[in-house]
């Protein structure tokens, strides 16, 4: 709503077919694409493939910070 510059979504797959899941993915996909920085939480392998960088906590702590090299593209 009115160009924001920043989305955050917190598991927004979470209760979703798969078919739906990947035509949310995607479109949070394509609204990066544009330009809008997506911040998304999630516990799902599928959902963090759209990400370019994966951020893994435990425990309050970041255990991992990867860049990911085999993005999964908007459809």
């Amino acid at each position: 709503m009115n160009q924001p510059l920043l989305l955050l979504a917190d598991e927004p797959t979470g209760a979703l077919d798969s078919v739906t899941s990947d035509e949310i993915m995607a479109a949070l996909a394509r609204l990066n694409e544009g330009g809008l920085t997506v911040i998304v939480v999630t516990h799902d392998a599928e959902v963090a493939r759209y990400a370019r960088r994966v951020i893994q906590f435990k425990d309050g702590r970041v255990v991992s910070d990867d860049l990911n090299q085999n993005i999964r593209a908007a459809a």
